[in-house]
């Protein structure tokens, strides 16, 4: 916890260097301080608080129900990583250079500085939680709008008195739209960054990325403020009989429920291999206690795969096939039940009681 405070409070003082940064470009043109000052403070917003955030709460991690869930989709994470690592590029491309590019590369890179804007007030929105990333979004959309004004006030001195005659029509438009105003610019940016954007998904789709996966990277989440996915965790019962509980959901002609049961102030549905299956585990809680915790402990490590990948598992056919394949384990439940108890139904009946 005091790393996070620490990180934390070293993203606020960012924001306000940056903050600071942006004014005195818009009405000195200069950076503000010397250069190791903003240079320092610079990558901390730009480079090391982006992955410091993707690392710590992104990479690695899948959808999960139960669990802290990734924040962006899994199957098109690579798409929306492309895209902050191109921004991070197009940024200390025009923060190091010491001239501009030819008309239509430098409208380019200032695209990919006006996309940047635009994901990190997205990131923001997604977050939902302002104590775990807000404190860095300001201080990379102060250092991004710096560097478009330095672009332009850049690209205004290396063209005073130059003729566009001798410019064919592609580059005239350029640097007409890098020269307006920054209010008719931005505007103009975003729309150029469209087909900018188009030719970026083209190419990842030869690595099996869709077209819109920047997009679905943070719609198919879980739980966040973008996600569209949120309805796929309405019937998931976190902990329990994680296998039998799928198979419980199935075709009824084959799965044949038997009744509702309450499990974590929650109703399911219950069968009886649900039940069964429950009795045994209580039994072996009882008489064998040590057993019973490391039988459970690799229970749910089977539990964590059946959340990660719930979506799937929540297909009726999937779980009439974990039915199916469950039972042997359920005739041999039953059979110790009716060896070592001496009331097996009525204590597979007490399972799940909505009365208990």
């Amino acid at each position: 916890m005091p790393v996070i405070v620490m990180i934390l409070a070293l993203l606020g003082i960012t924001g306000f260097y940056a903050l600071a940064d942006m004014i005195s470009m818009l009405i000195h043109n200069k950076r503000a301080g010397k250069p190791f000052y903003y240079r320092s403070f610079e990558f901390i917003a730009v480079i090391g608080a982006p992955l410091f955030f993707l690392l710590a709460f992104d990479y690695g991690k899948v959808n999960d129900c139960c669990a802290d869930s990734a924040f962006f989709s899994p199957a098109h994470r690579p798409a929306i990583y492309t895209l902050i690592f191109l921004c991070m590029g197009a940024y200390y491309y025009s923060s190091l250079r010491e001239k501009t590019a030819p008309p239509l590369a430098e409208l380019l890179v200032n695209c990919l500085l006006g996309t940047g804007l635009v994901l990190a007030v997205l990131i923001g929105i997604h977050a939902q939680d302002p104590v775990m990333w807000v404190p860095g979004i300001p201080a990379v959309l102060f250092f991004y709008i710096s560097q478009l004004v330095r672009n332009q006030r850049l690209l205004l001195d290396e063209i005073t008195g130059q003729q566009d005659d001798s410019l064919n029509p592609v580059n005239r438009i350029c640097l007409a739209i890098l020269r307006s105003n920054l209010y008719i610019r931005f505007p103009l940016l975003l729309v150029i960054s469209v087909p900018m954007l188009l030719v970026i998904s083209l190419f990842l789709y030869l690595f099996g990325q869709k077209p819109d996966s920047a997009i679905r990277a943070f719609t198919e989440t879980y739980k966040l403020g973008l996600s569209q996915w949120d309805y796929k965790c309405e019937n998931v019962q976190c902990g329990g009989h994680y296998l039998c509980s799928v198979a419980a959901n199935g075709h009824p002609g084959i799965v044949k429920p038997v009744r509702l049961g309450k499990r974590n102030h929650h109703f399911i549905i219950c069968n009886r291999q649900l039940l069964v299956s429950n009795a045994f585990e209580e039994l072996i809680r009882e008489k064998f206690p040590a057993v019973h915790r490391r039988i459970r402990l690799q229970y749910d490590k089977i539990g964590d795969r059946v959340h990660r990948n719930y979506e799937w598992y929540s297909k009726k056919w999937v779980s009439d096939f974990v039915y199916l394949a469950m039972k042997p384990a359920e005739w041999f439940f039953l059979f110790v039940l009716y060896m070592a108890d001496h009331k097996p139904e009525q204590r597979i009946a007490r399972q799940y009681a909505p009365w208990s």
